[in-house]
């Protein structure tokens, strides 16, 4: 064999062995760097998809979040309200004026019948001011609580309906409709109202507030949250709605188990402080005259005066003492 073929052997040899342990040189960089950039791809697109739900649970809990800050700024407000919503808190349909004129003249007996029965002239204004004041507006409170507690006795019943309705393929306003027009009172009238306000043109989301402010109540807000935050983010109502129907049966449950368990402080309290009124008009039918100097002098007046302000803030204490939030 020639030496230039022997060369030429050698040579092809050497290439063949390069191109077999060096693929660099024929392409194989580029096509590693192509492999590695469709293997980071699909890293980071399996990457993004894997968080495509926790991003979508972030953005619902912030959406229920904004809700939720949104509603307390709206309790925040309503802690010092105008008599006008007042009266609707407590389902009352008169107006304000009208609260008014009846407020002025009920004090207005009370000083009539105080002045005329003997008492002094300055204690009779003050019961004057009271009656026009202070019994009217314990009336109002006295009213908001019995019209709350009538319709949270009734409101389980309504969200299970309205469950029942979705569940059966009907939509949120027309199972709404339902139990404006087939529940008992005080439901049917707020929930008339909610309908009335969706046919004006405003939406679930929009018309569903106007619930809480006429009815400024925990349970309220749970059942204004739960739409809104389902208008707004979705998923599945009739379950949301159907958990919210077993808090809030507990909820009264819980209600009852305390009004039981507080009768008798209640019953304490009722007793206490009837007891001075009680031993007053026990001892004025055994000894007429032994009340009438409270009643005829200076001293007795003040003491008079004294012994009220005393029970009246005894009552306030024992009233607060038997009152439980829960």
């Amino acid at each position: 064999m020639s030496p230039l073929v022997l060369i030429l052997l050698s040579v092809l040899a050497v290439g063949a062995v390069g191109l077999a342990f060096a693929p660099g040189m024929s392409g194989g960089g580029r096509a590693d760097k192509r492999i590695k950039a469709l293997s980071a791809g699909e890293r980071a697109g399996g990457r993004k998809r894997r968080d495509d739900p926790k991003k979508k649970l972030s953005e619902r809990r912030k959406s229920l979040q904004d809700i939720l800050d949104e509603q307390s700024d709206t309790n925040k407000k309503n802690k010092r309200v105008s008599l006008k919503k007042k009266l609707a808190h407590a389902g009352m349909r008169v107006s304000v004026g009208a609260f008014w004129r009846n407020a002025v003249i009920f004090g207005s007996l009370v000083f009539i019948v105080a002045w005329a029965t003997g008492v002094p002239l300055l204690f009779a204004l003050v019961f004057g001011a009271a009656g026009t004041y202070v019994v009217p507006m314990w009336y109002v409170g006295r009213r908001t609580r019995k019209y709350q507690a009538k319709f949270l006795d009734e409101f389980p019943n309504a969200v299970e309906a309205i469950v029942r309705g979705i569940q059966s393929g009907m939509p949120l306003n027309e199972s709404m409709r339902v139990v404006a027009s087939e529940a008992k009172e005080p439901v049917k009238t707020e929930f008339t109202r909610l309908v009335e306000q969706q046919a004006v043109g405003k939406n679930m989301a929009e018309a569903v507030p106007i619930l809480f402010e006429r009815l400024p109540i925990a349970e309220v807000n749970f059942f204004v949250v739960v739409i809104t935050v389902q208008q707004q983010s979705g998923g599945n109502l009739s379950e949301a709605l159907g958990n919210l129907a077993v808090v809030l049966r507990n909820r009264k449950k819980m209600k009852a188990k305390v009004k039981a368990v507080s009768s008798e402080a209640k019953a304490s309290a009722g007793i206490i402080g009837a007891l001075p009124f009680v031993v007053t008009i026990m001892v004025s039918l055994v000894t007429p005259t032994y009340m009438v100097p409270m009643f005829t002098t200076p001293t007795g007046n003040l003491m008079l005066g004294i012994a009220a302000f005393m029970m009246a803030f005894g009552v306030f204490v024992m009233s607060k003492m038997i009152q439980f939030d829960y």
